[in-house]
C-alpha cells in the first residue's frame, strides 16, 4: 500500500503532501523534516530507495525523484513494488509535463488543486488505480469541464443574473 506522496522543494518546503493514513499534522511535519533531511544529504550516484522504518513503521521505504528544485517522493510498505513504484513516479511527472508543458516548481504552487486531482486519478486510497497518463488527463479535463460548466461559483441563479445583466 502507498502510505504517502510528497512534493518536497530542495530548500525543504513542502509543496504536496498527500498521506493515505491518518497522521495528526505534527506528525506529518516531522514526516517532512525527516525526508527532506535523508534527501538533501544523499549524494547523487546512490540508490533512489531510502528505508523509512523509524518514522513510518516496520517495512516502509521510500523510493524518490529529484527533478530540478523538486523532490518527488512515494512512501510505501512491502506489499508494493519498488521499480514499480518508481515507474509511478515517472507517470505522475509525465502526465504533470503533458499538463503543464514542462512541469516546474510554480507549476505545482499555483496549480495544486490540479495536482491533487491528477494524483486522485492515478492513486485511490493507497491503492494505484490508472498508470496510462492519457487517460488520467482525459479524466482531469472532464473534471475541469464539469466543474467549469456548474454554476457552484455563483450565488445567484442564472435566470435572475441574466435578468439583471450580472
Amino acid at each position: 500500500m502507498i502510505r504517502a506522496v510528497m512534493v518536497i522543494s530542495t530548500q525543504g518546503k513542502p509543496r504536496l503532501l498527500k498521506f493515505y493514513e491518518f497522521q495528526p499534522p505534527e506528525k506529518q511535519q516531522e514526516i517532512v523534516r525527516y525526508v527532506y533531511g535523508a534527501l538533501s544529504e544523499r549524494p547523487e550516484n546512490v540508490s533512489n530507495f531510502v528505508d523509512a522504518d523509524s518514522v513510518f513503521g516496520q517495512g516502509t521505504r521510500l523510493v524518490y525523484k529529484h527533478m530540478a528544485t523538486l523532490y518527488i517522493v512515494f512512501a510505501f510498505d512491502s506489499s508494493e513494488n519498488e521499480l514499480a513504484m518508481l515507474d509511478l513516479i515517472q507517470v505522475f511527472v509525465q502526465t504533470l509535463d503533458k499538463c503543464f508543458k514542462n512541469v516546474c516548481e510554480l507549476d505545482v504552487i499555483f496549480n495544486f488543486n490540479k495536482l491533487h486531482t491528477i494524483l486522485d486519478e492515478m492513486i485511490l486510497g493507497g491503492q494505484v488505480i490508472e498508470t496510462n497518463s492519457d487517460q488520467i488527463l482525459k479524466h482531469v479535463d472532464d473534471i475541469a469541464r464539469i466543474e467549469k460548466s456548474s454554476s457552484t461559483t455563483s450565488l445567484v441563479p442564472k435566470s435572475i443574473s441574466a435578468r439583471f445583466g450580472r
